[in-house]
């Protein structure tokens, strides 16, 4: 159907971004709820043409004006997450827990066709993360209060748009050197921010309702492999230290002082385990959509920021210097 209504939160992520410009491009009518739309409205509207997209300001948890938007609206798409607390109640409970536990109640009062929820990979295992718990336990809630909600599992989701890429890349640029948690063998699957956008369109388009999906890319990459591609991709050689665990938990205590903090003590515990499908669940393939954007591949479209000498480095152009 292509009448459907939806309404998105994080409209204004990497995600919400690029799954904007598609649900536009298929016609269907959007409605972006943002806490400040002077300083996210204009980007968000410069994703579709005029008369797609309405915007609308509020904070998630003013309940009784997002209730009013459920009124017309068919879809449902949760994508805020946050990787870190702060003190503005941006608290892993709030953010993953209570919030999307609303957002299935009002989905259930007001008969949604569907409920798209984005996850985490890895939550199930993970138990020494306030992070996992609070992802987890949104979860039960969400299947709780609104059983025909689909809740998608991403691993790392990277892009041009990223803080994973881009920040790593920043460092690697900056640094002679750089650690390895854990030894760098902690396992991912990266899905390309677009392959993701394509899951949540198809589950749109087709109406699945398949309460848990992993979303992974096409290739099991280890941390240490992915630094390593990388520093391939900004043309760069650095020293790759192993990290003591007694020193890897001073360093994660130092830096989650920071306002934006490198690394914080719950996801350095999130590090202990891979980040891969587990077996239990069906994956993005599954439901026809499998991932065909590799890792080294995506990020040369976007690493020569890094380069010495940008889009101009000579490796893009194949100049041979004398």
């Amino acid at each position: 159907m292509k009448d459907k209504n939806c309404l998105i939160f994080g409209g204004s992520g990497q995600i919400g971004r690029n799954l904007i410009r598609k649900l536009a491009k298929n016609n269907y009518r959007i409605t972006v709820v943002t806490r400040n739309i002077h300083q996210k409205g204009v980007m968000i509207k410069t994703q579709a043409n005029a008369g797609y997209i309405n915007i609308v300001e509020s904070s998630i948890f003013d309940e009784a004006k997002i209730r009013k938007l459920f009124d017309s609206t068919d879809v449902c798409i949760n994508l805020i997450g946050i990787l870190y607390e702060n003190k503005r109640g941006n608290t892993f409970e709030n953010i993953h827990t209570i919030f999307p536990s609303i957002l299935a109640k009002l989905c259930k009062e007001y008969n949604c066709k569907q409920f798209i929820h984005i996850s985490a990979l890895g939550i199930n295992q993970a138990l020494g993360s306030e992070y996992a718990k609070s992802k987890l336990q949104g979860e039960i809630n969400i299947l709780k209060n609104f059983p025909a909600s689909t809740i998608l599992r991403p691993s790392i989701v990277y892009s041009v748009d990223d803080n994973f890429t881009t920040n790593f890349m920043t460092l690697l640029n900056r640094l002679p050197f750089f650690p390895l948690y854990y030894s760098g063998k902690t396992k991912f699957s990266p899905i390309h921010c677009s392959d993701l956008t394509d899951v949540i369109l198809e589950i749109i388009k087709k109406d699945i309702q398949s309460n848990i999906i992993e979303c992974i890319g096409p290739e099991n990459i280890t941390m240490k492999e992915i630094i390593k591609k990388l520093l391939v991709s900004i043309d760069k050689k650095r020293i790759l230290i192993p990290m003591p665990n007694t020193l890897a938990k001073m360093s994660a205590s130092f830096f989650q002082l920071f306002p934006k903090p490198l690394l914080t003590m719950d996801q350095l515990n999130l590090l202990k385990y891979d980040n891969i499908k587990s077996g239990k669940y069906k994956t993005n393939s599954d439901i026809g959509v499998p991932a065909v954007r590799l890792f080294d591949q995506e990020i040369k479209k976007y690493s020569y920021m890094w380069k010495e000498n940008g889009q101009f480095s000579t490796e893009k152009y194949n100049i041979k210097d004398d």
